[in-house]
């Protein structure tokens, strides 16, 4: 916890140097989440300035394409608060959130250039993964590998990004932390489009099973899709984008558990976490192992 806080004094100090008193006021209005980007880099590479620095850039990248995400989302809470962009507006928290892309960019400059590479690279991914995200979200989406690719832009990116750049700066096989940086940001992301359909409002931050009202064909309604006969296809595909009613919520409650889609996907986040665990079984990190597992056990 304490090395978290001095992450969160890094980011105020670098926005604190652009000198612009309301990005430091709005600065103080965002959520802390796990912040499990910076707690891998420094399971990874130890706590030194170094690290430090480099989660305050990674954690200012997230937050930047939170407030934007807020904003393509129409979103007006963020971890059970209320959203910059319903606090203030859509323009305040998309111009906030180029600040602190911006600060992020310029501190990189400083760095090894492979890790500059590395981050700045899996911004262009995960900017792409949001794209993707919007297009999907246009009609009722049955291809499986344009999920994944999508969900591994939009999230697993940054978090490969993360893993490869802190083995970077600890002198350790790249290679290796970056297939366990991969597969752990796709599990997070299928965890939480699980979560989405099993957890409760209180526990989500936001309402229960708004991922499908809002244009989001995740893992659980790929697999059940191909689960159902074809009136059942149907009758999915007639609720995509829409305030269920009480007979459609219950009827899809249950075509879930009769089709055991939410056990299948639960168990290929698992699987997921194994391969990962697999690529550094020889680091002699269990931190690492401890995250993962952490992760994929947790209660739907």
């Amino acid at each position: 916890m304490e090395d978290l806080l001095k992450v969160k004094a890094k980011i105020k100090e670098f926005t604190a140097e652009c000198g612009h008193s309301k990005s430091l006021e709005l600065l103080e209005l965002l959520p802390t989440g796990k912040m499990l980007r910076s707690k891998l880099i420094l399971k990874i590479a130890g706590v030194n300035e170094e690290s430090i620095k480099l989660c305050a850039v990674v954690e200012m990248i997230h937050a930047a394409s939170l407030l934007h995400d807020d904003v393509i989302d129409d979103a007006l809470t963020r971890r059970g608060k209320p959203s910059i962009n319903a606090m203030y507006d859509n323009k305040t928290s998309i111009m906030f959130g180029d600040i602190l892309y911006s600060i992020a960019f310029t501190k990189l400059t400083f760095m090894n250039p492979k890790i500059a590479y590395n981050i700045s690279n899996a911004v262009t991914l995960l900017s792409i993964g949001e794209m993707i995200d919007v297009d999907l979200g246009k009609s009722f989406n049955t291809n499986y590998d344009l999920y994944l690719d999508m969900i591994y832009k939009k999230t697993g990116s940054l978090i490969e990004a993360s893993a490869a750049s802190a083995a970077i700066l600890a002198g350790l096989d790249e290679s290796k932390y970056a297939i366990y940086g991969r597969n752990l940001g796709i599990a997070f992301q299928m965890v939480d489009d699980i979560l989405d359909i099993t957890a409760d409002e209180a526990t989500l931050g936001k309402p229960a099973m708004a991922d499908f009202k809002e244009g989001k064909v995740t893992i659980p309604y790929l697999k059940l899709y191909n689960e159902l006969d074809d009136s059942g296809k149907e009758k999915l595909k007639s609720i995509f984008k829409k305030e269920l009613n009480s007979e459609e919520s219950v009827w899809l409650k249950n075509s879930f558990y009769s089709t055991n889609t939410l056990k299948s996907s639960i168990e290929l986040t698992k699987q997921l976490g194994f391969e990962a665990i697999e690529a550094i079984k020889d680091e002699n990190n269990p931190s690492l192992i401890d995250i993962m597992q952490q992760m994929c056990d947790r209660e739907f």
